[in-house]
């Protein structure tokens, strides 16, 4: 597959650039340029196989966070990347195996920690008490730039396993740090949902709906929402607009699949 021009060229510039004072030598480079040069190797194979991953186009991103691992084999970012494209192709006791070694090799890295704690979460429930502790290193990070999403992530967590007051709570944090953060205030909806208070969650989609644009989450929420309610007119209209604007999101295809719940 070609790779950006662009990319490519930024490849090969910083690999090529040498030392420009006198320090020890290793194979005709010095060590500390040979260690530059493997290491901004291994960051831009990691970041193609970042954008590869979330384009969906998984053999490359596969392809790619190879070479970022032959450039340097304790690349923490890397093993992130990896953990998340066997977790895709649930490839489960593979993604175990690399988010560990990722926190290994990069214990502080806060983004690490999230993507960690949403692994566990989603594909060892057993270990969720795990997986919060991870969201929150994350969280109180403070060169971490999007807490929001660990604190909302471990609110879709708890009400994953019926802990509604805790998951309510961590939906409020990370709105008082991004108070119109969709995610969060589409788990505070699906909070009352999973409740049965139905009213109060059709009620809060509407506000939600008529202040932002729609979101596969947001749509298939509605849809639960409605069938619950015995309102198969609107379900008919949300499963609609998810198919129309969201053909490949992963919610169409539970719709089309007859899995929703």
């Amino acid at each position: 597959m070609k790779r950006s021009l662009s990319i490519v060229f930024l490849l090969m510039l910083i690999l090529g650039l040498g030392a420009c004072v006198q320090q020890p030598i290793d194979n005709g480079m010095s060590v500390q340029a040979n260690a530059e040069r493997a290491f901004q190797s291994a960051k831009i194979h990691t970041e193609l196989a970042a954008e590869y991953f979330h384009r969906g186009q998984l053999d490359v991103a596969l392809e790619e966070v190879t070479e970022a691992l032959k450039a340097q084999s304790d690349y923490a970012l890397a093993y992130n990347v990896l953990g998340l494209i066997n977790m895709t192709l649930n490839e489960n006791s593979k993604a175990l195996d690399n988010f560990e070694q990722a926190i290994r090799k990069g214990p502080k890295n806060p983004e690490i920690h999230n993507n960690y704690g949403w692994f566990l979460c989603q594909r060892f429930p057993q270990r969720m008490d795990q997986a919060i502790s991870h969201f929150m290193t994350a969280a109180i990070d403070p060169l971490y730039s999007t807490p929001e999403m660990s604190y909302t992530n471990a609110g879709i967590c708890e009400i994953k396993r019926q802990k509604y007051n805790e998951g309510q709570q961590f939906f409020q944090k990370a709105l008082s740090i991004q108070p119109n953060y969709s995610p969060a205030l589409i788990g505070l909806i699906d909070t009352d949902f999973q409740r049965g208070n139905l009213t109060e969650a059709q009620s809060k989609l509407a506000l939600f709906q008529k202040n932002n644009s729609p979101t596969p989450e947001s749509l298939i929420l509605a849809i639960k929402i409605e069938q619950a309610m015995g309102n198969q007119l609107a379900v008919g209209s949300y499963i609609f607009q998810l198919q129309k604007h969201f053909p490949e999101s992963k919610e169409a295809a539970v719709i089309r699949e007859g899995k929703i719940r």
